[in-house]
């Protein structure tokens, strides 16, 4: 396998033709995966233009619960994760069979999410607890879990998704600093999971407070999957994709970008004009950075890892998605 930058990218573009292939790569992913991707963005938003492309596969540069949604659009095509260990340990923090929850809530917010903790209880167990209620899964689920969900949701979207749902009440998993921005944005009352990324997980006030003092004039992005005080001293609050449509509207020339470094690279590129700073310079996800030249053209040469969603989960996981996909 050559180990020149300029070959692996030629040997990566001949075999993409040859399979009739699109390259995906997430916002988070290397620079180098990035610039050899056909298209780089969000995951959803990804396996979404994969499904409307004509092609015969799908390389998806990510993680693998990005894989299985391209999959469960696309079940007529070949799916690809070049890194069968790129995991996101944040989906995986949920699961399906396990003992009782026990339900508590955390005060301080005006309408309060309650809360229930793994690895001990699962979503069957939520479910049990709160019968009728709607589940709301993250895209950033297993398939087997949007499968048991009534719908899904994106970082984007997910209060447009709590406010369409029927009732007082709603199950919002897994990220629980997702659900408590959703349970301040809406009147519904949201019973939450107790799941994490643990890249926004670890910013702290201090670490705005910090950022501040070094960037006064920057517009402090942060992503609702950070914690609940760090949101509320952040300029604007937004999705990895929304990241991008604000800074390229403002009129702002600096920005602090409180998300996964690999998003700084789309940025810089898109706003030349403008500069961009890290929120921690450690926020990167070691499981995204998995990806490398190397790892996709190995998947092209030896067709891995096929991911392939069974037709028993993904009809109902692509209802739970067809049902967010519906709401204007």
């Amino acid at each position: 396998m050559p180990s020149d930058i300029n070959a692996l990218r030629e040997e990566i573009l001949e075999f993409k033709e040859k399979k009739r292939a699109i390259i995906l790569a997430h916002n988070y992913q290397r620079t180098e995966v990035q610039d050899i991707a056909d298209f780089v963005g969000d995951s959803l938003e990804l396996s979404r233009k994969a499904a409307a492309i004509d092609c015969d596969m799908i390389v998806f540069c990510g993680v693998n619960f990005m894989a299985e949604s391209a999959s469960i659009l696309s079940p007529e095509k070949t799916v690809l994760l070049p890194e069968i260990e790129a995991l996101c340990p944040m989906a995986d923090m949920i699961r399906l069979d396990s003992p009782r929850p026990v339900r508590t809530s955390f005060p301080g917010f005006p309408n309060p999410p309650a809360f229930v903790f793994p690895p001990e209880f699962t979503l069957r167990d939520i479910k049990l607890q709160y019968p009728g209620v709607p589940v709301v899964a993250y895209v950033n689920t297993t398939a087997e879990v949007k499968a048991e969900s009534d719908i899904c949701c994106t970082s984007a979207n997910v209060v447009k998704v709590i406010e369409s749902l029927p009732g007082d009440e709603v199950i919002c998993i897994p990220d629980k600093n997702l659900s408590m921005w959703a349970a301040k944005n809406t009147k519904k009352r949201v019973i939450a999971w107790d799941g994490y990324c643990n890249v926004h997980e670890r910013v702290t006030v201090e670490d705005v407070k910090r950022a501040r003092a070094e960037h006064p004039d920057a517009v402090l992005m942060a992503h609702p999957e950070c914690r609940p005080e760090v949101l509320d001293m952040a300029d604007h609050v937004t999705s990895t994709s929304g990241m991008l449509r604000f800074a390229s509207s403002s009129p702002a020339a600096e920005f602090v970008a409180g998300t996964e470094i690999g998003l700084l690279h789309r940025l810089r590129t898109e706003n030349p004009g403008k500069t961009f700073f890290p929120l921690r310079k450690d926020m990167i996800c070691p499981n995204m950075k998995k990806t490398t030249l190397k790892s996709v053209l190995r998947a092209f040469e030896e067709n891995t890892y096929v991911i392939k969603v069974s037709e028993e989960v993904r009809v109902p996981a692509k209802r739970a998605l067809d049902r967010m996909l519906a709401i204007p």
